[in-house]
């Protein structure tokens, strides 16, 4: 049988050098299951004799990759506009406004170094991860969730300790 996983081809995980795994029209009528399986972890590029190849990949990854052109539009602009970057961040994440001016700022540059790293690797996990974490910060921080100090049980002495 000449299938063969993409890891047995390089010996090594998954990465964004890596080349696209692909296969012929034929493993897919043949060998479907292992296909889908495969297009369930990472996208499969299937060639055809009599057309175009085309990628089969899972609704979640077509999602991510969506989100990140989303993302990747709303930086682009992000910079055409005049006023500090993060007052234009704001503008356009409105739930911003519930963190600190300077978490603010934190934000921002989280967001856009992080943005840099899913574009470079291919990656957009990384981008959507971090929006999702300041975006759920930002809404607990509205919810007043943060403002009242927290009892902490002391795992010793089973006692509650009020810390700011």
């Amino acid at each position: 049988m000449d299938f063969r996983t993409h890891s047995e081809y390089h010996g090594c995980v998954t990465s964004a050098a890596d080349p696209p795994l692909t296969r012929r029209s034929s493993d897919l009528s043949k060998h479907s299951a292992e296909v889908f399986a495969e297009a369930e972890n990472h996208p499969v590029t299937v060639t055809r004799r009599d057309g175009e190849s085309l990628v089969l990949m899972s609704q979640r990854e077509a999602h991510a990759r969506a989100e990140l052109l989303h993302i990747a539009a709303t930086l682009i602009s992000v910079t055409l506009d005049d006023g500090p970057l993060t007052e234009r961040m704001a503008s356009r994440y409105p739930w911003m406004y519930a963190l600190s001016a300077q978490d603010r700022q934190h934000c921002v540059r989280d967001l856009i170094d992080t943005a840099r790293a899913s574009f470079s690797t291919q990656q957009p996990h990384l981008v959507i991860a971090q929006f999702t974490s300041w975006r759920e910060t930002a809404t607990a921080i509205a919810a007043g969730l943060g403002s009242q100090p927290v009892e902490w049980l002391d795992d010793t002495t089973d006692e509650v300790v009020e810390r700011p």
